[in-house]
């Protein structure tokens, strides 16, 4: 996703302009159809921001108005030098990480910020930072640091992790490995489920699953909770009454890691949801409020600062003076360190959010946000010194 700021006219007239850049990948069909992708996702976040910022934007005289570009990823360099040569210094990108670190490479040479609203990929946050992106979206570890401290509330110290073979589904496990070590979880046992192809919903059906997925998971050491890493959606969703022995899932299905859904109703949420349904005639996702929510650190920087250049926006939205209201009990704030974003993670059932990370208990001496994720000492980003 793109956003962007037109960087003339006058202090105190603004005009904010934002492009949404989304790159659409090939992908299997999910599994569920009620997991169907709408055309409009990521964009429905942008436009509830548009009228959010606008609405305080008019006392101001400042002015948000947000372009939406979808391409494949052959054409997102040329889509992102479209907006970069029609003035877009504010840009929200939402794109798997390799393609998103070589389009903020591009997105710097002519002095832009970019904005994450996808990839979770730990090395953006950690040796591959760069001074001009930030993340919205929370980081692998981040999600896996949620799961791992309800566990730890739950005193579910056993697990039995569950990973796919594809890369995605390795950087996952490997982020709850890492988060089991950092909380004093141990993984009693470690199984691969290779990904064969196959069209999944004919040839993966709950017939064949039926029969296969006790056979994959018997045998497995003493264990409170099975953990399921599956990033690329081929087979955690069969997990739950499917196991030999029969626990609680965690992870890519059961109780997941999310930043929103549509069920979220604490914190004033309820009137978030009624607005987005009203403009869209459909239940927010994730990727959704990832937008709005990268939107409305622009409109709250561009109010508080009272600027449209992307690196004033930048340095304003790492300071102090910066936070935001997410609907999530508290402001959300950058690391500066980094460019993350804090923010509690809900933890979603499928059906209400079952609780919100970080847990009761996690301490830390500057926000316990920084329990989820990397904390400044662990981080080898540089970029921001």
């Amino acid at each position: 996703m793109l956003a962007a700021v037109c960087l003339t006219g006058p202090a105190a007239a603004l005009e904010v302009k934002a492009a949404v850049l989304r790159v659409d990948y090939q992908r299997l069909l999910p599994i569920s159809r009620y997991e169907l992708q709408p055309d409009d996702l990521g964009f429905a976040g942008a436009r509830l921001a548009d009228e959010d910022n606008g609405t305080t934007g008019r006392f101001l005289g400042h002015t948000y108005e947000t372009q939406t570009v979808a391409v494949p990823p052959a054409e997102a360099d040329a889509a992102l030098g479209d907006l970069l040569d029609a003035g877009v210094g504010l840009i929200v990108v939402m794109a798997e990480g390799d393609d998103l670190l070589r389009l903020t490479d591009r997105a710097a040479e002519a002095g832009a910020l970019v904005l994450n609203a996808s990839a979770p990929d730990v090395a953006l946050r950690d040796e591959a930072c760069r001074a001009n992106l930030l993340h919205i979206a929370p980081s692998n570890l981040m999600l896996t640091d949620a799961v791992a401290q309800y566990a730890v509330w739950k005193r579910w110290g056993r697990w039995f992790l569950i990973a796919g073979s594809n890369p995605e589904d390795v950087a996952l496990a490997d982020a709850y490995r890492r988060s089991a070590a950092k909380f004093g979880v141990k993984v009693t046992e470690d199984r691969t489920l290779e990904d064969r192809g196959g069209t999944r919903r004919t040839d993966s059906g709950h017939v064949l699953v039926q029969r296969q997925l006790p056979v994959d998971t018997q045998d497995a050491a003493e264990h409170d909770v099975v953990v399921a890493a599956d990033a690329t959606d081929y087979f955690a969703r069969y997990l739950p009454f499917h196991l030999w022995t029969p626990r609680p899932v965690m992870g890519s299905a059961g109780l997941r890691p999310v930043t929103f859904h549509g069920a979220h109703e604490a914190w004033g949420a309820t009137q978030f949801h009624t607005r987005f349904e009203e403009l869209t005639r459909r239940y927010v996702r994730p990727e959704d409020y990832n937008v709005w929510l990268a939107l409305r650190v622009i409109g709250e920087a561009v109010t508080r600062a009272t600027t449209s250049d992307p690196m004033a926006l930048r340095d304003y939205a790492l300071s102090d003076a910066f936070e935001l209201a997410a609907f999530k009990g508290q402001k959300v704030t950058f690391r500066n360190w980094n460019g993350q974003l804090r923010q509690p993670i809900l933890l979603y059932d499928g059906m209400i959010t079952v609780s919100v990370s970080p847990q009761d208990g996690f301490l830390h001496q500057v926000s316990p946000l920084d329990t989820l994720g990397l904390d400044r000492p662990e981080s080898a980003c540089t970029a921001f010194e």
